[in-house]
């Protein structure tokens, strides 16, 4: 399966899993599709994704200068750690924020 295949998977999952109130999968899965996103970046700007870890390429493109804030801020996002209740320290759709950053990153460098 290509990477956009596999994107698009995981961006399914997390609505099947939003329909079916586990947000906490919904996350998951979100965070993945962001994982595919980085590394298919980072393989198109010649680097060698140092992780196969979502969670690790998450952190790497959050301190990336050559990204916007907003993109830096959505990968922030997307490496919060949820509260005792299970709930985000903040207001955010992950869900959303990552087919942004998948979206964004992916237009970046044509392939």
């Amino acid at each position: 399966m290509d990477w956009k295949s596999q994107i698009e998977q995981e961006f399914k999952r997390a609505e099947q899993a939003r329909s079916n109130n586990n947000e906490g999968q919904a996350r998951v899965c979100a965070r993945r599709a962001a994982g595919i996103a980085i590394r298919e970046y980072l393989a198109r700007k010649g680097i060698h994704p140092p992780s196969t870890s979502s969670y690790d390429l998450l952190n790497l493109i959050k301190d990336d200068s050559h990204l916007s804030l907003d993109l830096r801020l959505i990968a922030e996002h997307l490496t919060l750690r949820v509260t005792e209740e299970f709930k985000l320290p903040v207001d955010a759709d992950l869900v959303a924020e990552a087919r942004t950053l998948c979206d964004v990153l992916l237009k970046q460098i044509s392939p």
